[in-house]
Parts: structure tokens; sequence; C-alpha cells
């Protein structure tokens, strides 16, 4: 339900509806998830003209109907049964493990779902891409157009490789090429929900102003969380990076990609902004996207074997070789020569969550450390390579976040050495005689 939740507010957007288009990374594999948003696609055809008939700002809607003090409309009450009637179906599908026949009210949905096999496993499973929703033949409650929301899934195969994250996001950006290719992508997290509908307008005053740099390649939003305990004991609104590197980074060649929350153009996934492409950036898809001929160019390019011998992960698409994948392409983005801003609104563009427990906070600092360490100690280390392609001070920034996890270290004797010091009896700290400093009498 928490993707769920993101997925409808992000169609939702505040955008012409034909021009919008959503993909959802499935990348385990389960029916149980794509029953989810087969749910969401009869649900979005009355949330969408609910908001957009009561200019509903939340357009979440866990958070809309959750808030303290929800908006209240004619017909809220309706949708919220709606919304809650989809909940229950899909929990009670959770629970039990498997779908009922009386969920399945189309021959589509049927047959869709009838492609998981008893061989079918999250390690080994051949692609899936299914149109929920496909704009120009899906209207809405009211008899609006809605957009289109694809289903995707990439072949997994145990004598092929997984590039968890990247190699999914570089599916995504190789499906909705052959679908849509809109020159614009957005990258959102399953748990950072869109928190604003003008969002995309934000960005595009970027991306499409004359006067900014050509070689501008993302806008990046920071990352909010909600639901944090008030004191914040682990750090997890990472406000450090978000409220005072980031910026900083705005005044160089721009901030690092978070992972989440950032606009990119489709272009800076083939090469330099020297280089011609090699996909076509203008190319309109002509076709319908439940073709036959476009959906098995998608399963084509969601296959496991389709990157072999080809420049994916190294110099097209997200960078694979290290689990902080978000951090490594756009620092080799920017060595390519593209560059980044910063976009923080005074309201939220997203709200995520956050680790609120010490398990999935250490959990979650394993993974960034092991992967910022594979980024300083690789060939494209920003100390070494980065310095030299970007600038000393733009090196320097993204150096400071690969060596991060060696704080560890002085940190942990740190905390330590004061109670070893003191069961022993001993000053950690040199003595200070006031025939020393003249100063000394008043410390």
């Amino acid at each position: 339900m928490g993707v769920v939740n993101t997925a409808l507010s992000v169609m939702a957007y505040d955008y012409p509806i034909e021009k919008l288009s959503v993909y959802v990374s499935d990348d385990g594999g389960s029916k149980l998830t794509l029953f989810a948003f087969m749910e969401a696609a009869r649900f979005a055809a009355h949330w969408l003209p609910y908001c957009r008939k009561n200019k509903v700002v939340e357009r979440c809607p866990k958070a809309h109907f959750g808030s303290s003090n929800p908006s209240r409309f004619p017909e809220t009450d309706q949708i919220k049964t709606m919304y809650e009637s989809m909940r229950v179906r899909v929990e009670n599908v959770i629970k039990r493990g498997s779908i009922s026949h009386d969920y399945i009210t189309k021959q589509g949905e049927s047959e869709a779902l009838s492609r998981w096999t008893d061989g079918f496993t999250p390690q080994n499973h051949p692609s899936v891409v299914q149109v929920l929703l496909e704009n120009g033949k899906d209207n809405d409650a009211t008899g609006h157009g809605m957009p289109n929301l694809v289903y995707i899934s990439r072949e997994k195969s145990t004598d092929s490789p997984h590039h968890f994250k990247a190699g999914a996001l570089n599916v995504l950006l190789r499906v909705s090429a052959t679908m849509t290719n809109a020159p614009v992508i957005l990258t959102l997290d399953s748990d950072m929900y869109s928190n604003d509908p003008q969002t995309p307008l934000r960005a595009l005053c970027y991306l499409l102003d004359p006067s900014m740099d050509p070689k501008l390649g993302y806008v990046q939003f920071p990352q909010v969380f909600h639901g944090i305990n008030k004191n914040d004991i682990y750090g997890g609104e990472l406000r450090h990076v978000f409220e005072v590197h980031m910026p900083g980074m705005d005044w160089l060649a721009g901030p690092i990609h978070a992972g989440s929350g950032g606009f990119f153009r489709r272009r800076v996934f083939y090469g330099c902004p020297s280089e011609t492409l090699e996909m076509n950036q203008g190319r309109q898809v002509s076709h319908s996207i439940k073709s036959r001929e476009v959906l098995e160019m998608a399963h084509h390019v969601a296959g496991c074997k389709y990157e072999n011998q080809t420049k994916w992960g190294r110099k097209m698409g997200f960078r694979y070789g290290s689990l902080v994948e978000d951090l490594y392409t756009s620092c080799l983005l920017q060595c390519e020569g593209w560059k980044s801003i910063y976009c923080n609104p005074k309201r939220p563009a997203f709200l995520g969550k956050s680790p609120i427990n010490l398990h999935d906070f250490l959990n979650q600092t394993m993974r960034w450390s092991v992967g910022l360490l594979e980024v300083a100690f690789s060939r494209y280390s920003p100390i070494t390579f980065g310095v030299q392609s970007i600038s000393l001070l733009s090196g320097l920034c993204f150096a400071h976040y690969t060596f991060w996890p060696i704080w560890a270290i002085p940190v942990t004797i740190y905390a330590f050495l004061p109670q070893l010091a003191l069961l022993n009896s001993a000053s950690i700290f040199p003595k200070v005689w006031p025939s020393m400093h003249p100063f000394a009498l008043y410390y």
C-alpha cells in the first residue's frame, strides 16, 4: 500500500495527462504487487477527478485521509470508503499470500496473473511488462483521460548478475524509451510520496529555461521525512546533507543525486553533452503502448541478457559497481560535463520514511558505508578521477561523502576513550599549569 500511495500521488500531478506516464518497478516480481496496482488503477478513476475538482494539495490518499485536519468536500466520505475498501482487499491478499477469484473482475487481469507459474521465483523469472492504464483509451469516472500506468518486473536468471537498484532503474529507462520516450524522467523511491502537485512545473522552470546552462542534467529536490521521533536520535533526517552540503555544492557543479526526487533529462543517460545520441530523444512513439510490437520490444529490453556487450552500466544509464548508485552515477555525470541544480521549495516536494529503530538504522548505514567505500577506492574515485574531471572543490565534495565511513574509526575511539580513562584514573587531556599560559587561571 505504501508504493500504491506513492504512485497515486504522482499520477494526480497538475500536469497534462497525455504527457504523464508512471512506471512501477517490482524487482521481486510479485503477483501480489501487480494485483495491488490493478486495484490502484480502478481507484485512480475516482481519485484523480476528486483531486482535480477540489484542488486537493495532499494527493497521497493515505496522507489526505489520515491528516489531523483533513479537508472536507461533498465526495470525501465516498472516496474514503473506496480507498479503505481497496486497502482491505490488498491487505487481505497479502495476508493470505494468494488472490481470490472474487477479486479478479476483468479477463485481462486473469491473463496477466497467469504468468506466475510454479517455476516463477524472485530470483528466476521472465520479464513482465503489464500496461494497467493507457492514455487515450482508459478514462476516469468523469470521462477525462488518465495517465499511463505500467507495471515492470525485469527478467531474473541465476546465470546472470543482478545489479540491484541500478539495474532495475536501467530497465525502467529502456522500457519507458520504447513506450513513451518522455524527455524528462523523475526517479522516486516507493516510500517517497508527492507532497506538492506543482512539483513537475518547478523542475521544468529550470530544465526549460533558455537562460540556464544547456549542460544542466537534473534538478534535485531534498528528501524530507515524516514520522521521525521528536529528538531524531539516529539523525535520520540527514539535515547536514540537505541543509548544508547540497546548498553548498549548488554553487559548484551542483549537488549529488540523492537516489529519489531527481528530475533528469533522459539525454544525460546516453553520454556526455557533446556526444551524439544513441537513442533519438525526439522520437515519438506512434504505436499504442499495448500494441504487440511495443510490448515485444519492451519485454526484450527488460531481459537480463540485453546488456551483454553494451555500454549499459558503464557509459550509459545508472552506473554499476556500487551499492550507492545514486552518488556514483551523479559523480560520473558531472565528470562527463553535466551539471545539476538544487531546488528546495518552502513546501516539501516529497515526504518519505526514515529508520526509526536501531536495527533498520544499522542496516541502512552498513549498506551506505560499503557502497561509499566501493566508490572511494574505485578507478573513478572522486579524490583522483573526480578532482581532475570536474574541479578541485567539487571532487573534494564527492570525496567527503565517499570517505565518510572512515569517520567511524575516530568516532568509535572517542566514544570509548573517556570511559577507559576514567576506569584507569588517567587523563586523556594534557595538564595546563598557570605558568604555562598567562590566561590559564581563568579556564
